[in-house]
């Protein structure tokens, strides 16, 4: 079928306004200074936007031209843009730059794509981005979001983003060059992502303009009228997630996840907390019970239980104090079944807590079956391990790798012999689904990740699974939360 590229990013200008806007927009909304728009660019790449906006605020009170950049070493620049991605990296390219930029262009920022390249840091799609928005003169900035959308709409059939931008100056009319990537990146993070896009509610797809080639579209979750319905059925819906960090998620949308996931039970791994470090509403939400065992070490591990009805019985750790110092186990007990958060530790680059790892495995296998004697048990959480190889996205790369060893999946292989059920499997048995992913190489974008967040229930409950998933569209850590819908 023919694609009306026009029609369609006319529809996208109304579409996107109340989206979330790009920092490099914003940052030239807020300025046209093309030394600013350089460095905001610079630093935006692989980082997310929020962080970008924060750091080049930091950066701008200190530096606000080349002059004053040239005045900071490397190590107060790292100071400035942490974290950043990669920010030694980019400190030095900014350390360069003031130089680069005076040696070659008389200390201004040059206009030219070819030009723009020279500079430290500088690719073509900083280029095409400085270009479009300090100079405002015809340039085409492909990213992976403009990459990926074209060739979903099929108006381009490329390989990478260097292809796509050739094609994209051959076929895109020139009044769309600088605006289509701002479009195109605020609707692929706001609708047309690139893990579980949301089709359902994609006004393209509404109007039967999007073909959706290639395209897996997230699943929809029940309405309201369903949701009522598994309720009064005696479902209980179970979301288990590892923020990397709660105080940090929740400043990212975590409340309105759980408004929006309205889970019965919701487990959280790597709370990174003490429940007085937490804001009150995060520490105590409204309609729920919440359970917290942090780490004795601050700022470490620690897991929590938020409960809509409140448990029997509370049991924190597993009686071994090497765990349990570390809050990696929170079991709740209810009328017909334990719920068993667990947060396995990490083996480690060096793979030096491998045999401490090993050891915890087994202590909490023991724990599962003991409870599995008197009634139900669902655990979930981080299990830091890839089971299979369709369990992560390089199994060949990562055989002796922590998470991926032969002791940590032979383990594995030895719980699910005993028949504890991995309830994802249960239903799903295809590869390229992953639970975390890492923040480098824009591997989330790219889908490279792992999946080593589980729901399992014990042998006997398996009637009990009624649907399990992976919300992998959910942001705001490096780990996306899971989902098990339990009678």
């Amino acid at each position: 079928m023919s694609f009306d590229i026009e029609q369609v990013l006319q529809i996208l200008e109304q579409e996107v306004r109340n989206y979330q806007v790009p920092v490099v927009d914003l940052i030239a909304v807020q300025t046209h200074d093309p030394f600013k728009v350089l460095v905001a660019t610079i630093l935006s790449a692989r980082t997310r936007d929020e962080v970008t906006a924060v750091a080049a605020a930091r950066l701008f009170t200190k530096a606000p031209t080349s002059q004053a950049l040239a005045a900071l070493d490397e190590n107060t620049l790292q100071r400035l843009i942490f974290p950043v991605g990669f920010y030694k990296s980019k400190a030095k390219y900014l350390a360069a730059l003031p130089a680069k930029l005076d040696q070659e262009f008389g200390g201004q920022v040059p206009e030219e794509i070819e030009q723009l390249i020279t500079l430290p840091g500088v690719g073509r799609k900083t280029a095409n981005l400085v270009r479009a928005q300090a100079f405002g003169k015809p340039a085409i900035c492909v990213d992976t979001h403009v990459h990926r959308i074209m060739n979903i709409w099929g108006f381009v059939q490329t390989a990478t983003p260097l292809q796509t931008e050739m094609a994209l100056r051959n076929k895109l009319p020139p009044q769309y060059w600088i605006r289509v990537n701002s479009l195109l990146v605020a609707f692929g993070q706001g609708t047309c992502r690139p893990l579980g896009p949301h089709c359902d509610s994609c006004v393209l797809k509404m109007k039967g303009l999007c073909p959706q080639i290639g395209v897996t579209p997230r699943k929809n979750k029940l309405s309201g009228e369903k949701r009522t319905d598994a309720k009064q059925a005696g479902i209980k819906r179970m979301v288990s997630w590892n923020v990397n960090g709660l105080r940090a998620v929740a400043k990212n949308g975590f409340l309105a996840f759980v408004a929006d996931q309205a889970p019965d039970i919701l487990a959280l791994q790597e709370i990174k907390a003490m429940p007085e470090q937490l804001p009150e509403e995060v520490r105590e939400i409204a309609g729920f019970t919440s359970y917290f065992y942090p780490a004795q070490k601050k700022g470490y591990s620690g897991v929590a239980i938020y409960s809509r009805e409140p448990a029997v019985k509370v049991v924190h750790g597993i009686g071994d104090s090497r765990f349990d110092e570390e809050g990696r186990v929170l079991t709740l007990e209810f009328a017909d079944f334990y719920f068993v958060n667990c947060y396995f530790p990490n083996s480690r680059h060096d793979l030096s807590r491998l045999t401490l790892k090993q050891e915890f495995n087994l202590a909490v296998h023991r724990f599962l079956e003991d409870l599995a004697r008197n009634k139900s048990v669902v655990v979930c959480g981080d299990f830091n391990v890839a089971h299979t190889e369709k369990d992560l996205a390089n199994p060949a790369a990562n055989v002796k790798n922590a998470g991926f060893t032969p002791e940590e999946r032979q383990w594995m292989d030895a719980y699910t012999q005993t028949g504890w059920i991995d309830t994802f499997r249960h239903y799903n048995q295809e590869p390229g689904n992953y639970s975390w992913w890492s923040y480098r190489s824009n591997a989330r974008e790219r889908n490279i990740g792992w999946r080593i967040d589980y729901f399992f229930v014990d042998p006997a409950s398996k009637g009990r699974i009624r649907s399990s998933d992976i919300l992998a569209a959910v942001q705001g850590s490096d780990h996306c939360p899971i989902l098990l819908d339990f009678k």
